[in-house]
């Protein structure tokens, strides 16, 4: 029996992390991939990335464009809308055996709450986290909640999504499928790298990946300040920024670094680096900055030190290679100080990651297949209720 498997993604770095999996459903014989494509895919100021996905040769099943604004919650509203309507039209239609969604950004909100709603049963992948900071925060639990499959990285988020009343026997603990991705991807050489970007290679390189934090006290054009300030003593290091994502406020912090760029030598700004050059640029860095989640996800595996900002990323665990402080421009100042030096590269070139052993796409796909070829022609869930010994 072949069993149809529809996969959603509506951002670059969702992508990225889907890939291995994407691989493995388009070359088993028994699976029938339907890749959808939505959200900042389709937006050219984040790269138009659509085109990333087709140059990998993934078929594209549906294409969901949503209007390119995220520059407001009205905005964001208007985007969900859309794609709820293009979710809901593609599941009446092919009625897939399982959705997979992946992570927490409100693209897959949409296509959780139609395949919800059509009794398609779901898999989740990288539940269980917590970013305080951040909207996603409870776009992820409620994509929990809506799943019958999780697919976690790593036994304490394990634990978070049976707290949540998640079926122990349904939440697996995979790993990050970032660390897969670093375990199979053939990185470019250093010179061809920063020959590609455009920097100087014989200069100390800075990553700075830095998002809107939704749930922050300061505006975005405030944040691309703190930050900016922050870096003004490293004038004499190599910068590549890329962009922030589409978010509220994302536009306003891409105005800002782009001026930034404009006025500054020796500093790009890339809208999408893409995974292969993106995971050679951590792997180059000599400090990964800003409040991404692969500081703290990725960036340990290649023992580079990681400056986590603010609270977008609050509550995540965090390898002894990841320095995390307040977004205030001193504060940034004293983490980068401590960052770069002797003392701290050497604790980070040793930490342990973590998120798992690489091999997380086999994982998903191996209990995917077990669900799948097992009885599963219910859509309740009961809730699994923790015992609390009386209290």
């Amino acid at each position: 029996m072949t069993w149809k498997i529809a996969v959603v993604t509506g951002c670059r770095s969702e992508y990225h992390l889907l890939t291995p999996l994407l691989h493995r459903l388009s070359d088993a014989d028994d699976m029938d991939l339907d890749l959808i494509v939505t959200g900042a895919h389709f937006d050219e100021r984040q790269g138009m990335t659509v085109h990333a996905i087709e140059d990998d040769g993934f078929p594209i099943k549906l294409r969901i464009p949503i209007t390119p604004s995220a520059e407001t919650a009205s905005d964001i509203d208007r985007a969900l809308s859309e794609e709820l309507l293009g979710f809901d039209a593609y599941l009446a239609q092919a009625r897939p055996d399982l959705v997979v969604l992946l992570g927490d950004r409100y693209e897959i909100l949409s296509a959780a709450i139609a395949a919800m709603m059509h009794r398609i049963p779901l898999a989740h992948i990288h539940g269980g986290e917590v970013t305080e900071g951040a909207v996603d925060d409870s776009i992820r639990h409620a994509v929990t909640k809506m799943s019958t499959l999780h697919f976690v990285s790593c036994q304490q988020h394990r634990n978070r999504v049976i707290q949540l009343g998640e079926n122990p026997a349904h939440v697996f603990d995979v790993g990050a499928c970032g660390v897969e991705n670093i375990r199979t991807c053939e990185l470019m050489g250093r010179e061809d790298f920063f020959k590609d970007v455009g920097l100087d290679s014989a200069r100390p390189f800075f990553l700075i990946t830095y998002h809107p934090t939704t749930l922050g006290s300061l505006g975005p054009a405030d944040e691309a300040a703190m930050l900016l300030r922050a870096l003004e003593n490293y004038q004499d290091h190599s910068l590549l920024f890329t962009c922030a994502n589409a978010d509220a406020g994302g536009v306003v912090i891409n105005r800002e670094l782009a001026h930034y760029v404009a006025a500054h030598n020796n500093t790009v700004l890339i809208p999408s680096l893409g995974l292969r050059r993106y995971l050679t640029a951590l792997s180059l860095a000599d400090v990964v900055v800003g409040n991404s989640s692969s500081g703290l996800l990725e960036a340990p595996s290649f023992g580079v030190p990681t400056v986590n900002i603010g609270d977008r990323q609050k509550g995540r665990m965090q390898a002894a290679s990841v320095i995390s402080c307040p977004a205030d421009a001193p504060a940034v100042s004293v983490a980068l100080a401590q960052a770069v030096s002797p003392e701290f590269k050497a604790i980070a070139a040793t930490a342990k990651n973590p998120y798992g052993d690489g091999h997380a796409s086999e994982k998903i796909l191996a209990e995917i297949r077990r669900y799948l070829d097992g009885p599963h022609t219910e859509m309740g869930k009961p809730f699994y209720d923790i015992e609390f010994n009386g209290r």
